[in-house]
């Protein structure tokens, strides 16, 4: 059975930093296509940043410079390092993971990241 499990979320001032964690069990996440998504109350899922299958990396312009998407083979784990976080990163954020021979992936159940002082 896969799944993926997210943790790491928490409550952060601005300026601060989370590193978020995903961990993967049933599949070789570094086959997969996997992202970083997040959802804000009243907005839609949007993509944070994504590695692929290949190690390609790519991030939403908001994110750029501040956030770095990464992953342990060894672990089978993704990560997402956020820093410089602001009030608008504030949201829960999934991790998601598809293979790039199927027409489905698979989701995690979220972990909320609040920025506040």
């Amino acid at each position: 059975q896969v799944q993926v499990v997210e943790s790491g979320g928490g409550l952060v001032q601005p300026g601060g930093s989370l590193r978020l964690s995903c961990a993967a069990s049933g599949m070789i996440l570094s086959t997969y296509n996997m992202g970083w998504y997040r959802q804000a109350p009243g907005t839609e899922r949007d993509l944070v940043a994504s590695i692929d299958a290949g190690g390609k990396i790519e991030y939403a312009d908001s994110v750029k410079g501040r956030f770095t998407i990464s992953r342990d083979v060894a672990k089978n784990t993704m990560y997402l390092q956020m820093n410089s976080l602001k009030p608008e990163d504030a949201a829960v954020y999934y991790c998601y993971g598809q293979h790039p021979a199927r027409p489905y992936g698979y989701w995690g159940q979220g972990t909320k990241v609040t920025v506040s002082s």
